[in-house]
C-alpha cells in the first residue's frame, strides 16, 4: 500500500482458515520483545492490550500478525463510516467557514475568535501529518495537503470500541505498525519512517509558546518513531519483513545529505547518542554502517562519488561516542598486509581518496605527451583544490577521533605506528608497489600528522622541550630495530634500548616521532619514487625512439611491422601512464601550503636534534659552541638515520622545486644544523648523510627572484655563528671527504668540493672569513697544509684528466666529417658523446679549482710557499702553463670548445694570476726554476705573447709577468751552476718510495725509513703507514740522525768532488 495514497476500496475480510505467515514469530513472543525494547528505548510500552478490547474479547489482527494488519478488519469503510456516525463521534471541519452573506439591513458582523482547538484534534492532526496516516475513511489529506493512507485495521478497531475517528497517543503504536506493516515490502521501511521522524522533529522546533500538552504528544511521537525505525533495521520481523541485507541498514541514508528528507538529520544522531547507555543495540548499528560504508569506500578512487562517504564519516566525527564505538570495533585496526591497511581497515579507504590513484591520473593528464606546461599547471592546480579540501576533512575527522577519549585516541595512533611499521619497504632500493600502501594514502597520512603536529610548532619553539628523547625506550609504538642508526651500528643500539625508561610519552611526543617517521616512509618516498620516474620516462622515450628507427627497415615486412606496433603501444601505454603518475605526484608535492607546514615541522626537528646533541637547551636565538663534546650522547646515536635525512631531503626539493616556501620560512637553525655536523662530523656515520649537509648549503646560494645569492647568503655571510665556525667546518669536510669508505669515494669528492667552492665564494666578500683563512695558516698549521694539499691534488687530476680529453674529442670530430659508414658512424658518435661528458664535467671542476686557488693565493700567499706545498705547487702550475701554451696546445683545439665549459682565454689568465699571486715569493721562485720536468723559459715567454695578443692582461700585469720570468730564468741560471750529481747515491741513502736521495730520514711505525718530505706528502693524502695501513700521524715518525749524518758526510763529499773538479778543468783551461 502506498502510504500516501487512500485506498480506493476495503480490503476483503479474512477468512476463518487465514494462518500467520510460517516465518513469523508467534504474536505473544513478537509482543513482548517489543514491550522490553520499547521500555529500554525510554517510557511505556504502549500495546493493543493497553487499550480498551472489543466488545468480542478477540484482539485486532493488525499487532498479532502484521503481515495481515491491513486484512484483519471485518468492516467495509462504509460500515466504519455508519457506526461511528451511530455514537456521534464528532468531526473536525477544516473546511474554511463560508462567508456570510451581506444584507443592507444589518450591520458589519464582528470579527469571531477562532475556536480553541482540542488536544484532542491537535493529536489527531499532528499525528496525520507526521506519520500520514489516518483512521477516518472521509480524510483523504492532512491540513498541508499531503495525502493520508487509511489504516483500515485501527479504523475498524476504533468503530468497534464505539470511539471517535482519531488518533491518539494510546493507538499511535498500532497506526505505526499497520502503517509500516502496509509499507511494500520491496521498499526499505526507513523509507517510510525516516521522513516520519523529519516531520516530527520539525514539528517540535517550530513549536511556539509553553504548551506542555503539546509537546508531550510530539515528544512521544519522536520517541516511538526513533524506535520503530531502530527496529525497522534490527529487527525486521517485527513489521512482518524477513532480513534483507539492503533493507536492513543506515548505509544509504548515511550518504545521503542530512537535509535530505530520507537522510539521517543531526537531531536523529543526536537522538541516538542519546540512547546509548539504554540500547546496546544502537552503537554497533552506526558501528557496522560506517564499517560498511569504509567497505563501499574502498572500492572507489577520486573520480568518483567518494564525497557522501567522507561526510558520512564527518557526520560521526560531531558526536564522540560513535567515534568510540568505531575505535572498539575490529575493523579498525586489523592484522593487514600494508597495502592492505588502506582497504580493509576503517578508516584506510578514506585516506586511500587520491589524485595519485592510477585511475584518477588517467583522468587529471590525458594525453600527457601532448599536454603544454599551461595545461599541465592547470590541471595541477586543480588536483591540488581537489586533495586540499580532502585533506581538510580527514584533519576534522582524525582531530575529533582525538578528542574523543582517551581510549579512541591512543588506538588513533596505535593506527598510524601500524601504517609506518608496515611501510619499510617504502624505503628499499627496489620498491614492489605489491608490498607497500601507495603514495597518495602515505602522503595523506603525513599531511595529516603534520597538521597534528601544527598546535605545539610555534615559532618560539617554547615546546620543543616537551619532545621527550627517552620515546624509544618506553614502548614505543614505532618499530626502529632495523633502521639504520645515526652512529651506532645494530649491537650497540640493541644494547641501549634493551634498557627501559619507565612512564609515558605525552602526546606531543608521540605525534612528533609519528610525523618524523610518516615524512620517511610517506611524502619523502614519493619524492624518491618521482626522481625515478623521471629516469624511466627517459628511458622509455629512447626505447621508443630506437623502436620507431626500426620501422623503415620492415616496411616489406608485415609480421614484423604488426610486432613492431605492438611494442609502440606497449611502450607508449607505459611512457603515458609514467608521465601522468609523475605530473600528478609534482601537482601534489608542489602544493606551497603543505610543503610549508612541513617546512616547519622540519626546523622542529633541527632545532630538536641539536639540543639532543648538544645536551643544551639551544634555540635559535641562543648560542651553540662547537665542536660537540667528545663523548656523544648514546641517546643521540641511536637515533634512526631517518631523523636527520629527512630534514635534509625535505630542504632540498623545497630549494629546487619550492624555492618560494623558504623565503619567509628557513631560519638560523638550518645553518647551524648543517655547520654543527659538518665540524663535528664524527657525530655522524653515513659519509652521503654528511656531504648532504654540503649540498644543503650550496641550494641555499642558489639565486632566487631578488636574492641573487641565494635564500642563505645572507646567514652565512653575517650571522656571527656562520663567521665562526662555518669557513672551518666545509675546510676539515673538504679533507674528510678525502676517504669516506664508500667504492665511489674518489669520484664523490669532486662533486662535494665543488659545492663547497661555491659556498666559499659565497661568503668570501666578508673579511671576517679571510681573516680566518690567514690565522688557520698560522695557528693550525697541519690542517691547512693538509687542506691546500688535497687542492692541489684536486687541480692536478682534473686538469690533467680534463684537457687530456680534447686531442680525443679533436679526433672525433675530425673523423665524422669524412666518408664513414652507418654503423662506423653511429659508434664514432657515441664515443664522442661519452668523451664530451666527461670533458665537460672535468673542466667544471678546472674552473672552480683553480678559480679556488687563484682566492686563496690573493689572500694569503705566504701559506702556499711553505716547503711542504711550495714544490709541488710549482710544479702543477708549470705543467699545465706548458699544455696551454706550449707545443701540445695545438691538440686542445676543438669545435665549440664553451661546449665543454672550455674557455683558454679564461683559463690561461688566472693560471697566470696565481703565479703573480705567489710571485714575491723567493722560495715559490726557487720551485719554479728547480722544476726540471716542465719548466721552460720558452713557454713562459710564450705565455706572455698569447697574453698581449689576445688583450688577456692590463700593460701592468704584463709587465708583471715579464719581470717575473726574468726571475725565474736568473734563479734557473743560479741553480744550474750550483747542481751537483747525487745520482749515483747508496741505495740506503734513497728514498724507497720517490726513490730520490733523503735529506731528513724517519722511522715509521711499520719501521720502514723514509724522508719525512715523502711521508709528509703521503699524509696529507692517506693518514696511514703506507706499508701497513695502519693510522698514524706525523709525529709518530722517528728521526734517524745516524742516517742522516751518514747522508750528509756523503753529499759534503760528493760537493768537495765536484768543486775539485771544476778547479781542475778551469787550471787545465788557463
Amino acid at each position: 500500500m502506498d502510504l500516501n495514497q487512500q485506498p480506493t476500496e476495503p480490503a476483503p475480510p479474512p477468512t476463518p482458515a487465514a494462518q500467520p505467515t510460517p516465518d513469523a514469530p508467534d504474536q505473544e513472543t513478537m509482543a513482548a520483545i517489543r514491550r522490553r525494547r520499547l521500555e529500554k528505548l525510554g517510557g511505556p510500552a504502549s500495546s493493543p492490550s493497553a487499550s480498551p478490547k472489543p466488545p468480542t474479547g478477540e484482539r485486532s489482527t493488525a499487532s498479532a500478525a502484521p503481515t495481515t494488519a491491513i486484512a484483519s478488519s471485518s468492516k467495509s469503510a462504509d460500515q466504519i463510516t455508519r457506526e461511528s456516525e451511530t455514537v456521534n463521534r464528532p468531526k473536525i471541519n477544516i473546511s474554511p467557514a463560508a462567508p456570510p452573506q451581506p444584507t443592507t439591513a444589518t450591520p458589519p458582523p464582528r470579527k469571531q475568535t477562532p475556536k480553541e482547538e482540542s488536544i484532542e484534534d491537535y493529536t489527531n492532526r499532528m499525528l496525520e501529518n507526521v506519520f500520514r496516516v489516518t483512521v477516518d475513511p472521509s480524510r483523504t489529506a492532512d491540513s498541508f495537503g499531503h495525502k493520508l493512507t487509511f489504516l483500515e485495521g485501527l479504523s475498524g478497531e476504533l468503530a468497534a470500541d464505539l470511539s471517535n475517528l482519531k488518533l491518539s497517543l494510546e493507538r499511535v503504536e498500532e497506526a505505526i505498525m499497520e502503517a509500516a506493516t502496509a509499507f511494500p515490502l520491496d521498499k526499505p521501511l526507513l523509507d517510510y519512517l525516516l521522513p516520519c521522524w523529519k516531520r516530527v522533529a520539525r514539528a517540535l522546533k517550530t513549536l511556539r509558546g509553553p504548551v506542555p500538552q503539546k509537546e508531550e504528544v510530539l515528544k512521544e511521537a519522536r520517541r516511538l518513531c526513533f524506535s520503530n525505525c531502530i527496529f525497522a533495521v534490527t529487527m525486521p520481523e517485527l513489521f512482518g519483513r524477513e532480513p534483507n541485507v539492503h533493507h536492513d541498514t543506515l548505509v544509504p541514508y548515511l550518504l545521503r545529505d542530512v537535509e535530505a528528507e530520507n537522510g539521517l538529520c543531526m537531531d536523529f544522531f543526536t537522538e541516538a547518542v542519546s540512547r546509548l547507555d539504554d540500547d546496546d543495540s544502537i552503537k554497533p548499528l552506526f558501528t557496522k554502517a560506517m564499517v560498511d560504508i569504509s567497505t563501499r569506500l574502498s572500492t572507489l578512487s577520486m573520480n568518483d562519488n567518494y564525497k557522501p562517504y567522507v561526510n558520512a564519516l564527518l557526520t560521526y566525527s560531531r558526536f564522540p561516542p560513535l567515534l568510540d564505538g568505531l575505535a572498539e570495533n575490529g575493523r579498525f585496526q586489523m592484522a593487514q598486509s600494508a597495502p592492505g591497511i588502506e582497504k580493509h581497515t576503517l578508516l584506510g579507504p578514506f585516506f586511500r581518496i587520491s589524485p595519485l590513484q592510477p585511475e584518477v591520473t588517467a583522468v587529471y593528464f590525458s594525453g600527457p605527451r601532448t599536454m603544454d606546461k599551461g595545461r599541465i599547471a592547470t590541471s595541477q592546480s586543480a588536483l591540488q583544490m581537489t586533495l586540499t579540501a580532502h585533506q581538510s576533512d580527514l584533519r576534522t575527522i582524525i582531530n575529533a577521533f582525538i578528542r574523543a577519549s582517551a581510549k579512541t585516541k591512543n588506538r588513533v595512533l596505535d593506527w598510524f605506528a601500524y601504517i609506518m611499521n608496515a611501510n619499510h619497504k617504502r624505503r628499499a632500493i627496489q620498491v614492489d608497489p605489491k608490498e607497500v600502501s601507495s603514495d597518495g594514502f602515505m602522503v595523506n597520512v603525513t599531511v595529516i600528522l603534520d597538521y597534528l603536529c601544527e598546535p605545539f610548532m610555534d615559532t618560539t619553539f617554547s615546546k620543543v622541550g616537551r619532545i621527550d628523547i627517552n620515546y624509544f625506550r618506553r614502548n614505543p609504538r614505532l618499530d626502529i630495530k632495523e633502521e639504520t642508526k645515526l652512529n651506532a651500528d645494530q649491537s650497540e643500539s640493541d644494547a641501549f634500548y634493551a634498557t627501559r625508561v619507565d612512564g609515558e610519552s605525552n602526546f606531543i611526543t608521540e605525534v612528533f616521532f609519528l610525523a618524523l617517521a610518516s615524512h620517511h616512509y610517506g611524502s619523502e618516498a614519493t619524492n624518491s619514487k618521482m626522481k625515478t620516474l623521471d629516469k624511466d620516462i627517459k628511458y622509455m622515450e629512447k626505447q621508443l625512439a630506437a623502436i620507431e628507427a626500426e620501422r623503415p627497415k620492415l616496411a616489406h615486412r608485415p609480421d614484423q611491422i604488426r610486432l613492431l606496433e605492438q611494442a609502440v603501444q606497449r611502450h607508449t601505454s607505459y611512457l603515458e601512464k609514467a608521465m601522468a603518475l609523475k605530473f600528478a605526484i609534482e601537482g601534489v608535492l608542489l602544493d606551497q601550503k603543505m610543503q610549508s607546514r612541513s617546512l616547519q615541522f622540519m626546523r622542529y626537528v633541527a632545532v630538536w636534534l641539536l639540543r639532543v646533541a648538544s645536551q643544551s637547551d639551544y634555540t635559535p636565538d641562543k648560542s651553540l659552541r662547537l665542536p660537540l663534546s667528545a663523548a656523544q650522547p648514546e641517546a643521540f646515536s641511536c637515533l634512526p638515520e631517518y631523523a636527520l635525512q629527512d630534514i635534509v631531503d625535505n630542504l632540498k626539493f623545497l630549494f629546487r622545486y619550492v624555492p618560494q616556501v623558504i623565503l619567509s620560512a628557513v631560519g638560523d637553525e638550518m645553518i647551524a644544523l648543517s655547520v654543527t655536523f659538518l665540524e663535528s662530523s664524527e657525530y655522524i656515520r653515513n659519509p652521503y648523510l654528511k656531504s648532504s649537509l654540503v649540498s644543503l648549503l650550496f641550494q641555499g646560494t642558489w639565486p632566487i627572484y631578488h636574492l641573487k645569492k641565494g635564500v642563505l647568503a645572507d646567514v652565512m655571510t653575517n650571522t656571527k655563528f656562520a663567521n665562526d665556525y662555518l669557513l672551518h667546518a666545509i675546510m676539515k669536510f673538504y679533507i674528510e671527504c678525502e676517504s669516506t669508505g664508500a667504492h665511489t669515494q674518489f669520484y664523490d669528492k669532486f662533486n662535494i668540493r665543488y659545492e663547497i667552492f661555491q659556498i666559499i665564494k659565497c661568503i668570501w666578500v666578508n673579511d671576517v672569513y679571510k681573516q680566518q683563512l690567514t690565522q688557520s695558516s698560522k695557528s693550525n698549521r697541519s690542517f691547512f697544509v693538509r687542506f691546500v694539499n688535497l687542492l692541489m691534488n684536486d687541480a692536478t687530476y682534473v686538469l690533467d684528466e680534463g684537457l687530456s680529453k680534447f686531442p680525443k674529442i679533436h679526433e672525433l670530430q675530425e673523423k665524422l666529417k669524412g666518408n664513414l659508414s652507418q654503423q662506423d658512424r653511429e659508434k664514432a658518435e657515441e664515443e664522442l658523446k661519452n668523451v664530451e661528458q666527461q670533458a665537460t664535467s672535468y673542466m667544471q671542476l678546472v674552473n672552480e679549482t683553480v678559480g679556488m686557488m687563484k682566492l686563496f693565493t690573493n689572500t694569503l700567499s705566504e701559506a702556499f710557499t711553505m716547503p711542504e706545498i711550495v714544490q709541488r705547487l710549482a710544479g702543477m702550475l708549470d705543467y699545465n702553463l706548458d699544455i696551454l701554451t706550449g707545443p701540445k696546445s695545438k691538440t686542445l683545439k676543438v669545435d665549440n670548445a664553451e661546449n665543454y665549459s672550455f674557455n683558454p682565454k679564461t683559463l690561461l689568465p688566472e693560471i697566470i694570476d696565481i703565479y703573480l699571486n705567489l710571485g714575491s715569493s723567493a722560495a715559490f721562485i726557487d720551485a719554479v726554476a728547480s722544476d726540471g720536468r716542465s719548466y721552460k723559459p720558452d713557454t713562459m715567454r710564450s705565455a706572455g705573447t698569447i697574453l698581449r695578443a689576445k688583450h688577456l692582461k692590463e700593460a701592468d700585469e704584463l709587465a708583471a709577468w715579464a719581470t717575473l720570468c726574468k726571475k725565474f730564468e736568473t734563479a734557473k741560471e743560479l741553480f744550474d751552476r750550483a747542481e751537483v750529481d747525487f745520482d749515483d747515491a747508496p741505495a740506503e741513502f734513497e728514498d724507497p718510495i720517490m726513490g730520490i736521495l733523503m735529506t731528513d730520514p724517519v722511522i715509521l711505525p711499520s719501521k720502514a725509513i723514509v724522508d719525512r718530505s715523502t711521508i709528509t706528502q703521503h699524509l696529507l693524502s692517506d693518514p696511514k703507514d703506507p706499508y701497513t695501513r695502519q693510522p698514524m700521524t706525523i709525529d709518530d715518525v722517528i728521526p734517524d740522525t745516524k742516517l742522516k749524518e751518514q747522508i750528509e758526510e756523503w753529499k759534503r763529499e760528493r760537493v768537495a768532488a765536484a768543486r775539485q773538479k771544476t778547479a781542475d778543468e778551469m787550471d787545465t783551461t788557463e
